[in-house]
């Protein structure tokens, strides 16, 4: 069967605005390309809608000054007109550059000076009011324009402008120059620069612009293609904007080499609610989603009647028999087959229904290590979902095909990739997908690419059957006052399968004698737990350090050491009194640990722990349950793991 993709291929498009105008010219008003829920109702977007928004916009944006090479920063959460806006930059050959939608009014200066955005397309209120705040230390800046108008009738600010007003003005600049639109989509080239992509700053530096064009996003697209052919009809659920660079493969690219169907939910808060009513065929999340999912299925069944936890008890062993099975490349017996169809009608595919993930046959995670637990738990409910590598800036690197997944490892390299493991451990590798350079700095972009070999900064390896295996990143790997060595994003990454816990801080280090664990509760299913057992408490600080869920967080710990070597076991560990929180600098804003920052942070607490003490004094602002805003002043209990010495 010839997918669209390879017709499309054959077409030559070099860039995605000539893909979008052959799917317009092959399509028409005939296919939906887009559906995105306003009101309660999901609104259909043909390919000649998609086609019409971005040349008007496009053209609008030309009436408005726009020039070639001039980058367009777009901010908001996942809607058509993002992706309408990206389009429209490149059509006229300039750049996107994606800005996630909680990012604080200095995070967005940083990004608008150093890409040097003349322009700015906005969702809401929210964002119009940070651009406000800091539009006067952006001279380049020309318009900000926002396409969702609530609250901004009575805002009359030169510089703002709607979306609907551009498009008309759009229309009429096509009076007077015909054809202008065409011509440009048809002179962009395969190496125009089309998106800068800023990394998540792990480090807590300032984040770095990846520079990339056409053809470095079409190799990353082209790559996941081939590891899972998309179909037209296909649905997909876009989850993150594409200010992450997996939409851009995935929600941009795919999208439109393959003619499928994208879905985009009213609001974040009803994504959940909104993917149930699609029923996508293809998945995407990061895994810190994936792992809450898990977590939340896991809390509902042990917030459930005794008869529904035992059926729950009684059925996932069948499940998990099943995934080690088929995980083994071994066939199961016809009695495991009619227990599994019987556990499945039962329990697992309502839990699939419920998660939205019913029709799913492509499901990837991405951006963190997501644990083997975790992993095998979706795959006893017969979800094929499979951990890829990629980096932004060097691209994709791995996956597996269905039938060839491994728990352990992030698959094998795609065809056309060379890989190779430097004598410290760290993965390098090359491939048309790596990106061009940091915008504005050469100095750190030749710190990464040597002679085309882009230096990942992550530690893996290579198994015998071609599977890669990552570690950690090199500078997050811990060696033990033993002389071995530790991942502490793999102890990580298991504690957060816990429906009692959201995040968790693993430190360790060859002056420190043990392992230990900052743990952050997960609030809604802790006090949902401590609720039904009537823990009284008023606090998110001061749940934490009832005993009752000190004990409660233990027997995960518990359950993570049995299966570490004994230097690696966690023999202490602390409730931290609040989340982390990206907006303090705690976390990236693709919630990954920010650890040079938050080792500079809790330094005395650290001390602490590792000073013998028992307890610690700390100060801190608290969020009451009735949303007040308050300061207190409480004690950290520094608890110690009985047995893990052993």
């Amino acid at each position: 069967m010839t997918t669209v993709k390879e017709q499309v291929y054959r077409e030559k498009g070099e860039t995605w605005p000539k893909i979008l105008e052959y799917n317009y010219e092959k399509y028409g008003d005939n296919c939906r390309a887009m559906r995105y829920k306003h009101y309660g109702i999901w609104q259909p977007y043909t390919w000649k809608d998609y086609y019409l928004n971005v040349k008007y916009l496009a053209l609008g944006l030309l009436s408005l000054g726009f020039e070639p090479r001039d980058k367009l920063l777009i901010i908001g959460d996942n809607a058509p007109q993002w992706y309408n806006a990206e389009l429209a930059a490149q059509a006229n050959h300039g750049a996107s550059v994606g800005v996630y939608s909680d990012l604080i009014p200095p995070e967005i200066k940083y990004i608008a000076e150093n890409s040097e955005a003349k322009f700015a397309i906005v969702e809401n209120q929210e964002q119009v009011d940070k651009f406000l705040q800091i539009k006067d230390a952006l001279p380049l800046l020309k318009k900000i324009i926002y396409w969702s108008y609530k609250g901004l009738t009575h805002y009359n600010d030169p510089i703002l402008m709607g979306y609907r007003q551009v498009l008309q003005l759009g229309e009429k600049y096509e009076e007077k120059h015909p054809g202008l639109f065409e011509q440009n989509v048809q002179t962009g080239k395969a190496d125009d620069v089309c998106a800068i992509v800023y990394t998540s700053g792990t480090t807590g530096a300032a984040p770095k612009g990846a520079v990339h064009t056409y053809r470095t996003m079409k190799a990353g697209a082209d790559y996941h293609l081939h590891l899972d052919p998309w179909y037209e009809s296909d649905n997909v659920v876009p989850y993150l904007p594409p200010a992450w660079m997996t939409e851009q493969w995935l929600g941009i690219g795919c999208h439109l080499l393959s003619g499928s169907i994208l879905n985009f939910a009213e609001a974040p808060e009803t994504q959940q609610r909104d993917t149930r009513e699609t029923g996508p065929s293809i998945v995407f999340y990061g895994a810190r989603l994936w792992e809450s999912q898990a977590a939340m299925v896991q809390a509902r069944i042990f917030g459930t009647d005794a008869i529904q936890r035992f059926a729950f008890h009684l059925l996932m062993p069948i499940g998990y028999k099943m995934a080690d099975l088929k995980l083994q490349k071994k066939k199961p017996s016809l009695f495991w087959k009619i227990l599994y169809s019987l556990a499945d009608i039962a329990l697992f595919r309502p839990i699939r229904g419920s998660l939205g993930l019913s029709n799913a046959r492509i499901c990837y995670t991405h951006g963190a290590m997501l644990s083997p637990d975790a992993l095998r738990f979706y795959h006893a409910l017969n979800l094929p979902l499979k951990s890829l590598y990629w980096t932004t800036e060097g691209g994709a690197l791995t996956g597996a095909k269905n039938d060839d997944i491994k728990l352990e490892t992030v698959g094998p390299a795609h065809n056309g990739t060379e890989v190779r493991i430097t004598d410290n451990g760290e993965l390098m590798y090359r491939q048309p997908g790596v990106f061009v350079g940091y915008y504005k700095d050469p100095e750190k972009t030749a710190d990464v690419l040597k002679d085309g070999w882009f230096c990942s900064g992550d530690s893996g390896f290579i198994r015998e059957d071609g599977h890669i295996v990552f570690v950690d990143r090199v500078k997050d790997l811990v060696e033990l006052a033993s002389g071995d060595k530790m991942a502490p994003q793999f102890i990580e990454s298991r504690l957060r399968f816990s429906p009692y816990i959201k995040d968790a801080w693993v430190l360790a280090g060859p002056e420190r004698d043990y392992v230990s664990a900052i743990i952050i509760i997960n609030y809604d299913n802790v006090s949902r737990w401590a609720g039904q057992r009537r823990v009284a408490y008023t606090t998110f600080a001061e749940l934490s350090h009832k005993p009752e869920i000190y004990g409660l967080v233990k027997q995960d710990i518990d359950r993570i050491n049995s299966t570490l070597p004994p230097d690696s076991r966690v023999r202490k560990y602390v409730n931290l009194h609040k989340e982390f929180d990206p907006d303090e600098g705690e976390l990236t804003r693709t919630r990954k640990l920010r650890r040079k920052f938050l080792e500079e942070r809790y330094r005395e607490l650290i001390d602490a722990i590792y000073g013998d003490k028992t307890e610690v004094p700390i100060e801190a602002r608290v969020r009451y349950q009735d949303g007040r805003m308050g300061t207190i002043k409480t004690t950290l209990s520094i608890k110690s793991v009985e047995g893990a010495s052993l």
